[in-house]
């Protein structure tokens, strides 16, 4: 997963890309559509589910992910990429970049006057405490790696860091 790469043929039903365009994928790249996990957004659960990466289409293929010269992807499951963005740095918002924002924002950390502790500060740690930051709140990284502190307060804007043992 955490796929970012160039559209090099589309279906006739796809609207959402152009051959050219710029396309990211996450960790699914199908399901049924049908099914009730489908329609209430939770493809997650679909028994049909498709992995990016190890998961094996209808016709008994395995899906290999971004080790793979070409894939094909549900459009549901891609985001377009706007020209401009760098690919190195977009590739990570969809995989440590989600897992951090989705949380944030479903326990309504973008409310005034909210503080968060971030456990351990690693892809995921640091995604969260950017978002965080760029909501407004307070953050608190927890590690037990002193040496992260410069990096957590300094370069990432951290309000505090402590550090933690067992």
């Amino acid at each position: 997963h955490e796929i970012v790469g160039q559209v090099t043929s589309i279906g006739h039903n796809v609207t959402k890309f152009r051959v050219g365009d710029i396309a990211g994928v996450g960790c699914i790249i199908g399901s049924c559509g049908p099914c009730d996990n489908c329609k209430q957004d939770l493809e997650n659960y679909c028994p049909k589910m498709l992995w990016t990466f190890n998961g094996h289409h209808e016709d008994g293929t395995r899906a290999f992910g971004g080790y793979s010269d070409n894939m094909v992807v549900e459009e549901r499951y891609a985001i377009l990429i706007p020209n401009g963005f760098a690919l190195a740095g977009t590739a990570p918002l969809l995989c440590a970049g989600i897992t951090a924002y989705s949380p944030l924002k479903y326990f309504g950390l973008s409310k005034l006057d909210r503080h968060l502790g971030v456990a351990e500060f690693g892809g995921v740690g640091h995604m969260a405490v950017k978002f965080a930051k760029a909501f407004g709140a307070k953050v608190t990284v927890i590690s037990s790696s002193p040496s992260k502190k410069k990096e957590a307060v300094e370069r990432l804007g951290a309000d505090s860091f402590l550090v933690s043992h067992n």
